[in-house]
């Protein structure tokens, strides 16, 4: 593959990533022609949305099934006041078509949930789960596991943020987290609150590991989950393994999502 596939517009728009010799002509042509799914338009997802974009990913696909609200936009960045009462995943969209024309922007306006899970993920490269809801998260590691898809996955709480990878040899969401914590457990950010700057740099470590996913490059999050704590500006990798014992990865895992309730517990419960 030449840079001869890239016009003089991209070759313009995209240089400062051909001419790094990790990237290169054919590099930013893997990203042209790749593709993600970004589950969630809200914090998390839009520094997500933002960098794909501008990266030049081909085909960026956005699930969330919300509306834009004004409290939204202390950080959720690609929606303005002008968006409040809109679709989120419109509203994004929007935003990416605005700023770059190479990439094909598919706004999905639904909730994922086990009926177009599959079919959701299985269509792209890779999966950004920037959802807010662990239902959401561990159906979105057991579904990207089944149909091979690797996950660029991220959370915040408050003044935290955590980040690993999810690669379909290595070990799972189940393994970091086996249980689902009981309904009301944590609370979320309307509750609790959320400084809006946080969802911004989890979301970009998201956004980087999406991309090196799909140039094949550096070392993703597998098997490491990334702390930040933005009060302390501190970072920290903890290692963890895949569990033999896991449902999902394990020795003997699941072959379908079939019985497992999403919405109640997350558990997978044997035959």
């Amino acid at each position: 593959m030449t840079g001869l596939a890239l016009d003089s517009t991209q070759l313009d728009r995209y240089s400062r990533h051909i001419i790094l010799d990790e990237v290169g002509p054919a590099g930013q042509q893997a990203l042209l022609s790749g593709s993600a799914l970004v589950v969630g338009a809200g914090g998390l997802g839009s520094p997500v949305v933002q960098y794909l974009a501008a990266a030049g990913v081909g085909r960026i696909g956005i699930v969330d099934d919300d509306e834009v609200e004004r409290s939204n936009l202390q950080r959720q960045i690609v929606h303005a006041d002008a968006d409040v009462g809109r679709p989120k995943a419109e509203s994004a969209a929007e935003y990416v078509r605005d700023l770059n024309p190479d990439v094909d922007v598919e706004p999905h306006e639904t909730r994922l949930h086990a009926a177009n899970a599959e079919e959701l993920i299985a269509g792209y490269d890779v999966v950004v789960d920037a959802s807010d809801n662990f239902g959401t998260r561990y159906l979105v590691n057991d579904v990207a596991r089944l149909t091979e898809t690797p996950v660029a996955h991220g959370s915040i709480y408050k003044f935290e943020g955590q980040a690993t990878t999810l690669v379909p040899e290595g070990p799972c969401y189940r393994c970091l987290f086996p249980e689902a914590p009981e309904p009301g457990e944590i609370p979320d950010c309307a509750s609790t609150g959320v400084l809006g700057v946080l969802p911004g740099t989890v979301g970009c470590v998201q956004a980087t590991e999406a991309v090196k996913l799909l140039l094949d490059a550096g070392e993703v999050l597998d098997g490491r989950l990334l702390f930040y704590d933005a009060m302390d500006m501190t970072f920290e990798t903890v290692p963890y393994r895949r569990n033999p014992d896991c449902p999902v990865c394990g020795d003997d895992p699941i072959d379908s999502i079939e019985g497992i309730d999403y919405e109640h517990g997350c558990g997978v419960t044997a035959d």
